[in-house]
């Protein structure tokens, strides 16, 4: 019998092979492309593709389920996701770098998102429900930490690198691709050892038509839960409450990276990983703390209002830094981080709503669609954002992305929420 492995083994790396490649081809891209000479309505389009996976995991997500274990998968999935930075890092390098580069990032997405399906399966399988919520505070702080190691530390690291080949873009973001692939080369030869064989994570022997079977009756129950018009409410708030966020997220990226003659503030790739990849990352943390408190407290409709202007009005900071083009690197900063904290603030709305629909029968699974449904609100605007600000330049843009705020409102307004739904209890039950 096999020796039980401390979940300490595996949690902490299993989670951080979860956050890296996430981060990457949703942020890093982005600045990769950039560097690379592609305009903003060129990287708004062909970045917002990549996060299609993410959006449509829950239809394969049940195949995840029936085919091998979830141990199988995430060890196959953290093969091809090495696999795949290493072919960014060699395609960077050639004449068909773009179409070659897009291909390996959107298989990256693929394996990420699937990934993250089998990742959560097994860390359900393997531990007890005592120690599901001992962890799961474990897991996110080193999920985050992977995302403060890509937005920080790799471009740190790429700014060193392009100091000693300074003209040389392609050549010194190779390198680093090159590092990471190594890096999960090794996370993978440390799961096939850590990872231990869950006893509940066997190969199910359900047919593919009882699996297609189930998917139908959960689509069925999601668009069955409630009347057509408070659904429709829900869907809407949903898809559109982070709209003025689907049009900034990577504009607000180009922007401060941008040369000054181009509109935007011109920011080394050292300034820009200090600035946006950790202390904003500071504030978007300590943001989602603070609105997860106090929406607990006295529960989301209580707070609902407030956590709307968190989540938009905070977006004018791009707008005084259009107009403004600091070159103070701790005003810089704290604009990037009243905007991240807002944000950070404001999302506990949406993630908390997305709880309160999703109750009943198929909770899981109709949690996951919900998700899905907010990344699409996240990618369509996203893929027009870069042509809208090539059209108009970097200050109509981001005044276009206050006006967008009404959105929110009005979405806000329209659905409905149970008044003591997140409200925390006295100790007298009521």
């Amino acid at each position: 019998m096999e020796k039980r492995r401390s979940p300490w083994a595996w949690i902490p790396t299993l989670y951080v092979a979860e956050g890296l490649p996430n981060v990457i081809v949703t942020a890093l891209a982005v600045l990769i492309y950039m560097q690379l000479g592609m305009s903003d309505t060129e990287i708004g389009l062909y970045t917002g593709w990549l996060g299609l996976p993410w959006i449509i995991k829950p239809l394969w997500s049940p195949f995840v389920d029936l085919y091998k274990t979830k141990r199988w998968w995430v060890l196959a999935m953290q093969m091809l996701i090495g696999a795949s930075l290493g072919g960014v890092a060699f395609t960077l390098n050639t004449p068909f770098w773009f179409q070659g580069t897009m291909f390996c990032f959107f298989l990256m997405a693929f394996s990420s998102a699937t990934h993250d399906i089998a990742a959560d399966g097994y860390y359900m399988l393997e531990l007890d429900e005592h120690q599901q919520s001992w962890f799961v505070g474990i897991r996110n702080t080193f999920y985050r930490l992977a995302v403060i190691f890509v937005n920080f530390g790799l471009v740190v690291i790429a700014d060193q690198l392009q100091r000693i080949y300074p003209d040389s873009q392609a050549y010194t973001w190779s390198l680093v691709f090159y590092g990471m692939a190594a890096l999960f080369i090794g996370l993978w030869l440390w799961h096939t050892r850590m990872m231990p064989r869950a006893d509940e994570d066997v190969s199910r022997k359900a047919e593919a038509s009882e699996v297609w079977r189930g998917l139908k009756e959960m689509l069925w129950s999601f668009f069955t839960k409630m009347p057509w018009r408070p659904l429709l409410a829900a869907i809407v708030f949903i898809l559109f409450f982070r709209f003025p966020e689907a049009l900034l997220n990577a504009m607000s990226k180009t922007f401060l990276t941008r040369p000054q003659e181009d509109g935007g503030l011109g920011l080394t790739l050292a300034q820009y990983s200090l600035s946006y990849g950790f202390l904003g990352l500071i504030g978007l943390l300590s943001g989602g703390i603070i609105g997860g408190w106090i929406a607990s407290r006295d529960g989301l409709r209580r707070w609902l209002w407030p956590l709307v202007c968190a989540i938009t009005l905070p977006d004018i900071v791009y707008v005084y830094m259009s107009y403004m083009l600091p070159s103070n690197m701790f005003v810089v900063s704290a604009c990037i981080f009243v905007e991240q904290f807002g944000y950070g603030v404001g999302f506990t709305a949406l993630t908390l709503y997305m709880l309160y629909f999703a109750q009943g029968q198929y909770k899981t699974s109709h949690y996951a669609l919900c998700t899905g449904l907010s990344y699409l609100g996240l990618m369509l605007p996203g893929m027009l954002s870069g042509y809208l600000k090539d059209a108009v330049g970097y200050r109509t843009f981001f005044l276009i992305v206050m006006l967008s705020c009404i959105v929110t409102f009005v979405v806000a307004a329209m659905i409905h929420i149970d008044p003591e739904f997140g409200k925390k209890k006295r100790a007298d039950g009521k």
